[in-house]
């Protein structure tokens, strides 16, 4: 039902003979589709595993194998052998956490095709032909896909390393067996999102990296996880994510992994007829020109990734950094001007986060990420420095690397090494504008404040964007005070997946309970730009911004003012009326939403703000009524804790607000 919502909506402003071009194509492709379910019915994909005996292959992996005693003192000099011999018991007992599940035991045999959070299961079918959304009920594709991204091999590496112990090798060999048998390849849930598809060809190879010299995996189980990698390239070649309007983070995953296949196989090739695009070579050129290419499309000129949300911006960072690494290791480089936009995507993590070292959660997040190195139960989701410790290496900056100290281990194995002494003192950020991204920062010595002001993702299509223009973060002596909500989770429940990208779950001003964006209820990743935001002044203390995603249908537009000196924070909101419509100024809401902790007093004259030592006072002027509810707010996906949220009613044109501490 979204899907059809979303073809409509796209069909409906196009010339009739686009609009039939584009339906005689998708017929077209429905008639392909059912023949070839039909043949793989018939006859199974599959390669002669005899052609990958004795395959080994020769190219550069992220770690070095033969510098094993290196990394395991490594690992032990940062006190991680415990946190990683814990995790990695829990995998061998089959207990996950994954996209807020809490911690499950999944049983003897792991449900790669079911989300174990409602049981629902996908049963093996053609992959084209698989409902992966239902909104009618609760169940979230994204369980199993995350499940078989096998982004837990890292982890069982790593204790085999520090112990020996060939349980986890036997444990990856099991694993992977049981995968293979129960996905066959195009025939179920797993191969219906080539992003999933090539994040778990990155994983398989790092885990191989560790197990290739274990005494009790046999030279059989190398050629069968050989030929299904080797079927994971043709299949991502014939199915890339690039045919929308737009690419972004699923299609810059594809091509990270043709080039990790592309080198992992090097110039070793299967010639079958029945099979295209089978040379690891074409991926990996492939691979290469486009990740070059999509730098330039994805990333803003100020280093901010067009997809407007944060969280993404960590994955998108992490696909280019890490891949940029590993193609050096094997002689291969990108042009200078990828490389300064690369180092501009790392100083926006620099600049961005706030003192306590986490990021504000702007637009979607789902916890996307391809390699995860280090912590593998415990890292947290908005905590992106574990890539400015291997942004440090990559760019020789202390700066980074200073940002990035708690984060050694991951800068161990992704660059091989990390510089332990650092003479320098941690400098003291500033206040930065990333107008191209539409964030905006106001720091003193104690306070953080983040504004977001411009353009939805994909150049206004809005799809990981939410309703959040001229909303803010506030962070006073290293706590959140007032903060973004998240995102919750996608599919699985709309109703909640429209509340948390809502205007009134935002520090903003909702006008006559109208959304700034409109939105479809049933269309979960499709935002219209409405708002047209525009940043008026910056400085080091000052912001002035407007939208008009009122205009239209309010007959005003939107202007936030916000002032920070050394003990106040002060917003001026006005809705200025459009001449040429006459209208008066409407009802609105200020909303304000707390971080889980505060501590709410509402007084005659002021509301009292209470969070460990500290105490914020917060005024209005014009405000005709404040009530103060519950709200639920979302720090990593499917996991959500309540909260408070103050909202100010008012139908003066001008509303001002004084945030003292």
């Amino acid at each position: 039902m979204s899907s059809l919502r979303v073809k409509i909506l796209q069909l409906k402003d196009m010339p009739l003979d686009m609009v039939l071009k584009k339906v005689m194509f998708k017929i077209v492709r429905q008639i392909r589709y059912g023949i070839r379910r039909y043949w793989i019915l018939a006859v199974p994909i599959q390669l002669d595993r005899s052609l990958m005996t004795g395959f080994q292959s020769h190219g550069r992996h992220l770690f070095n194998i033969q510098d094993r005693i290196r990394y395991v003192e490594g690992m032990k000099g940062l006190k991680q052998e415990e946190s990683i011999l814990i995790d990695a018991d829990r995998i061998c007992l089959h207990q996950f956490n994954l996209l807020g599940s809490g911690e499950t035991d999944l049983g003897e045999r792991i449900p790669w095709n079911k989300d174990f959070k409602t049981n629902d299961v996908w049963k093996n079918e053609f992959y084209k032909h698989i409902q992966i959304i239902n909104l009618n009920n609760a169940a979230d594709v994204k369980v199993p896909w995350e499940l078989s991204r096998c982004q837990h091999f890292f982890t069982l590496g790593k204790a085999y390393w520090l112990t020996n112990n060939e349980k986890y090798a036997k444990e990856f060999q099991d694993q992977l067996d049981d995968w293979m048998i129960h996905n066959p390849v195009e025939m179920s849930v797993n191969w219906t999102c080539t992003m999933d598809v090539a994040i778990r060809a990155v994983n398989w190879i790092s885990g191989i990296q560790f197990f290739l010299n274990s005494s009790s995996i046999s030279s059989s189980f190398w050629e069968r996880i050989h030929t299904s990698l080797y079927l994971h390239g043709q299949f991502m070649m014939n199915n890339l994510e690039n045919t929308g309007d737009h690419t972004g983070n699923h299609y810059l995953t594809n091509l990270v992994g043709l080039i990790e296949l592309g080198i992992y196989f090097g110039e070793f090739k299967i010639t079958d007829r029945r099979s295209r695009n089978n040379d690891p070579q074409a991926w990996l050129r492939y691979g290469i020109a486009e990740m070059e290419r999509e730098m330039f499309v994805q990333v803003n000129n100020d280093g901010s990734n067009y997809e407007a949300s944060t969280s993404y911006h960590r994955l998108v960072t992490e696909c280019f950094l890490y891949t940029t690494v590993l193609c050096a290791r094997n002689e291969i480089y990108f042009t200078e001007s990828y490389m300064r936009r690369l180092e501009k995507m790392c100083e926006f993590i620099l600049t961005i986060q706030k003192p306590n070292g986490l990021t504000p959660i702007v637009g979607d997040a789902d916890d996307g990420r391809l390699l995860i190195v280090s912590q593998y139960s415990s890292w947290v989701r908005n905590d992106y420095r574990h890539l400015l410790a291997v942004a440090g290496e990559v760019f020789d900056r202390n700066d980074y690397r200073i940002a990035g100290r708690e984060y050694q281990e991951d800068a161990l194995w992704i660059t091989g090494s990390f510089k332990a002494d650092l003479d320098s003192v941690e400098s003291r950020l500033q206040s930065v504008a990333y107008p191209d991204g539409g964030y905006y920062v106001l720091r003193n010595e104690r306070v953080y404040c983040l504004i977001r002001c411009g353009e939805l993702s994909f150049h206004g299509q809005g799809a990981h964007s939410h309703n959040d223009q001229l909303s803010f973060e506030l962070q006073i002596d290293g706590l959140d005070i007032m903060i973004d909500p998240g995102s919750y989770v996608y599919t699985a429940d709309y109703r909640k997946r429209n509340l948390f990208r809502s205007t009134s779950m935002h520090n903003t001003i909702e006008v006559d309970g109208e959304e700034q964006n409109d939105f479809d209820e049933l269309v979960l990743f499709l935002l219209k730009e409405q708002t047209f935001a525009n940043c008026e002044l910056f400085d080091a203390n000052h912001f002035v911004g407007s939208h008009e995603g009122y205009v239209k249908k309010c007959g005003v537009i939107h202007q936030r003012e916000i002032h920070l000196s050394d003990q106040t924070l002060e917003i001026i909101d006005v809705l200025k009326p459009m001449e040429s419509l006459n209208t008066e100024v409407p009802t609105y809401y200020a909303y304000y939403i707390l971080a889980p902790g505060v501590e709410v007093v509402q007084h005659e004259d002021q509301i009292e703000l209470r969070h460990q030592h500290l105490t914020v006072e917060l005024s209005n002027y014009a405000a005709l009524d404040i009530e103060i509810h519950n709200c639920w707010v979302s720090s990593q996906y499917g996991v959500r804790e309540w909260s408070r949220v103050i909202r100010m009613k008012g139908s003066e044109p001008k509303l001002r607000t004084l945030i003292r501490w």
